[in-house]
């Protein structure tokens, strides 16, 4: 049975006050029939995301919009040359990305990563990497994937990537590939289901881009 706006509410609410790397005293939170919108404001981007991650956990959350704003304290602004600088050396230092051709345009805190590599989860780890740094307001990731060679049997690469995880019950999404686009259907349990299986299609060789159109079903 679905839960009401209010149960929803309590506990959205309770996940957030749970997480321990969150700062969420600040964080308002309104639910409209599995809808949540998150508004406030938090010290840090990394704050502003991870409550985000934390709300589509939430088993019953369908939507999240994320209206928080970044309030950086006044000790953690920077400079945006600065910044740039952190994020230009954090990338290159990072064995995954150095090699890598990626580029930084930072404009009053908020960060704008360009560039091309050939894996999805290089994308993902430059984000991930740039969200922590103080300083940073919010992050832009244009980053593109390379083109890259057709395996013979993408989609049945993809099947098998989502029946090894165990968070996920592969029965009931199905995949199609056109191309180097693949396409999910069918159902899932939470926002996080949605995720890891679009990461699993992601993860494919061959595939840039997933036409996401799995539905939220607790």
């Amino acid at each position: 049975m679905a839960k009401t706006n209010s149960e929803l509410l309590a506990d959205v609410q309770e996940e957030l006050e749970w997480e321990p790397d969150l700062e969420a005293g600040h964080i308002a939170v309104s639910v409209n029939d599995g809808a949540v919108t998150l508004a406030g404001h938090v010290p840090s981007y990394f704050d502003k995301t991870r409550a985000v991650a934390v709300t589509e956990r939430v088993n019953g959350v369908k939507a999240v919009a994320d209206e928080i704003e970044v309030r950086l304290p006044d000790a953690d602004v920077r400079d945006d040359t600065d910044l740039a600088e952190s994020v230009a050396h954090l990338l290159s230092w990072h064995s995954a990305l150095a090699a890598e051709d990626l580029q930084a345009r930072v404009d009053g805190g908020d960060v704008t990563l360009t560039g091309t590599v050939d894996w999805d989860f290089q994308v993902e780890e430059a984000e991930r990497l740039v969200k922590r740094l103080v300083g940073v307001r919010s992050v832009t990731n244009l980053i593109a994937l390379r083109q890259r060679a057709r395996i013979t049997d993408v989609q049945k690469s993809i099947a098998d990537a989502l029946t090894r995880r165990a968070a996920l019950d592969a029965r009931r999404i199905e995949v199609s590939v056109t191309g180097s686009v693949a396409t999910l259907t069918g159902r899932v349990h939470s926002l996080e289901e949605e995720r890891l299986a679009r990461r699993a299609a992601m993860s494919a060789p061959g595939i840039t881009d997933v036409d996401d159109q799995l539905v939220v079903e607790p």
